[in-house]
């Protein structure tokens, strides 16, 4: 019955802030129910128990699929497809799937062999993954639809967004993605026994580090610095930290709650400064120094406040304020998608403006939750399954 609604509840059960805790009515004077933690442990007591068996679907309809990018709509788009008889290929720029499910989560989150033991369960039924294969490259977008009878395009908001500051340029200053990459290759490696990639070069240790959001991402590169050994780690955040009453005092239900910024990762060490903006960053010798900015007002003007503005020493700056919208270059434009105001892929009901290519998660929506990536993944593959059958039927 779990996997009825959710594809992967062990991704979720581990990862997802369980918006539906909040949603859900005993909140209005009372704990909710623990919806996260129980389905986390049913999960995991089936694989235990062995209940968990691949479930190959009993006919094929020899129709082929190929689904770009594995993360959690990727994945979930190729299960549900596969479930329906298609012939799915699900193809992945990186050396293995997950998407930022195994790239950009730390492994105190999510070790990989979580994602592991599913992906050989989709293999065993009849799911293929292709790796290291940079769809948009070789094979081009005509190529997919000569070799496939419908693509998914599924491959995320990978786009950072950046700081258009003076001082950008600098040596030691990078995307947070491309940092928490390195350190989850780098896990992987010496879990491998291998030593790390030399390509790896994102260092820590003894280092003054200032992380420049506030969000998950932030949080997750605070945590790994603390274990690379970083001297300091500062968090500057332009928003405020909710102070005073319980987050759902503040927002009363049905409306979902303010989630206090403070996580693991600053129990852990590490301090942040909230209400400020990062205006310049200084260095010397090609390479950061520091970090100047300035305190700012509430949302959403975020305006400049009198007096003076603040200086942080910093040899190592991570840019973590969220993604703008998926990679343009490559397949997007070779198929000549239509994008939405936002620069995602426009396709309200899954099916974009080319005949035979359908859209999923964050590639669609814009950056959001593994349980959104998930729920549309499965959408899309009904909306898929669903087109299919008209044209077989010859209805329109």
């Amino acid at each position: 019955a779990l996997h009825a609604t959710n594809d992967f509840p062990e991704f979720t059960g581990r990862l997802c802030p369980a918006p539906c805790e909040s949603a859900c009515v005993l909140a209005i004077n009372d704990d909710p129910v623990a919806i996260k933690q129980i389905e986390l442990a049913i999960v995991e007591r089936a694989w235990e128990e062995g209940w968990v068996q691949p479930r190959p679907p009993r006919k094929r309809t020899g129709q082929t699929v190929a689904v770009v990018g594995s993360g959690p709509a990727g994945l979930a788009a190729a299960a549900q497809l596969n479930k329906r008889g298609h012939e799915v290929t699900v193809l992945e720029r990186d050396e293995e799937p997950g998407g930022l499910l195994r790239f950009g989560i730390p492994d105190f989150k999510l070790e990989k062999w979580v994602i592991d033991r599913r992906v050989t369960l989709l293999e065993r039924e009849g799911v293929r993954f292709c790796c290291g294969v940079d769809a948009g490259v070789d094979p081009t977008g005509e190529d997919l639809l000569s070799s496939f009878d419908a693509v998914v395009v599924a491959t995320g908001a990978r786009l950072p967004r950046d700081l258009a500051i003076p001082g950008r340029e600098l040596e030691g200053v990078h995307f947070a993605m491309d940092y928490l990459y390195e350190r989850n290759r780098a896990v992987a490696a010496e879990q491998r026994g291998r030593a790390p990639s030399p390509e790896c070069a994102i260092a820590a240790a003894g280092r003054d580090v200032v992380v420049v959001g506030g969000g998950d991402t932030a949080m997750d590169c605070v945590a790994n610095l603390h274990r690379q050994g970083a001297r300091s780690v500062t968090l500057v955040d332009i928003y405020e930290e909710p102070t005073g009453p319980a987050a759902r005092d503040i927002v009363p239900w049905p409306a979902a709650p303010k989630r206090l910024p403070s996580t693991y990762a600053l129990d852990e060490g590490g301090r942040r400064l909230d209400r400020r903006s990062v205006t310049e960053l200084l260095g010397s010798d090609g390479h950061v120094r520091a970090v100047r900015g300035v305190h700012v007002g509430p949302p959403p003007d975020f305006a400049p406040l009198p007096g003076p503005g603040f200086e942080l020493p910093a040899d190592l700056v991570l840019i973590a304020i969220g993604f703008a919208h998926p990679e343009h270059d490559g397949l997007i434009s070779q198929l000549k998608l239509d994008l939405d105001r936002r620069g995602n892929v426009r396709a309200p009901v899954y099916a974009t403006s080319k005949p035979r290519v359908f859209a999923a998660g964050d590639a669609r929506r814009g950056q959001s939750l593994i349980v959104s990536a998930i729920a549309d993944g499965r959408r899309c593959a009904t909306a898929l399954n669903q087109a299919r059958q008209r044209k077989a039927n010859g209805s329109p």
